[in-house]
């Protein structure tokens, strides 16, 4: 059986789109697990969040927040304005990360890690958000 160009692109896209779905999954648990913190507020949690210079009302609203944009953005018709609503949760991080003078590389750049991830992801399950920011043509 041979195959044509055709059904070649459509198996890398739906690889693509598989691996991108994948990497949704792994960066949402993630997300909720941060939620969860923020919401139950462990010990741990507490003292990070107080060391940031926040207190545990602040924490409670940041995962409403949060949860609310990871629901948008597990909705494939809103994932878009959902991963841009995570990226400025995550811009915040950097932020409160960098006031404290964390590590840079380890610390306050993981959310830039996170969020390119997390854009990758969204390349990989929807390829025109590539022509929408113009690295490829439409």
């Amino acid at each position: 059986m041979t195959t044509t160009p055709a059904d070649t692109t459509t198996t890398r896209r739906s690889r693509a789109h598989t691996i991108g779905v994948v990497l949704s999954v792994l960066l949402g648990a993630f997300l909720l697990f941060d939620i969860l913190g923020k919401l139950f507020q462990p010990e741990s949690v507490v003292e990070g969040t107080e060391k940031l210079g926040f207190n545990t009302t602040q924490a409670t609203v940041m995962g409403i927040v949060l949860a609310g944009c990871l629901v948008v953005w597990a909705i494939p018709r809103t994932a878009v304005l959902g991963a841009i609503g995570i990226t400025a949760y995550l811009g915040g991080a950097v932020t409160a990360n960098w006031n404290d003078d964390a590590p840079l590389v380890s610390t306050t750049l993981f959310a830039v890690y996170f969020g390119v991830a997390l854009w990758i992801a969204m390349v990989l399950r929807r390829p025109a958000l590539l022509a929408v920011l113009g690295l490829r043509k439409s």
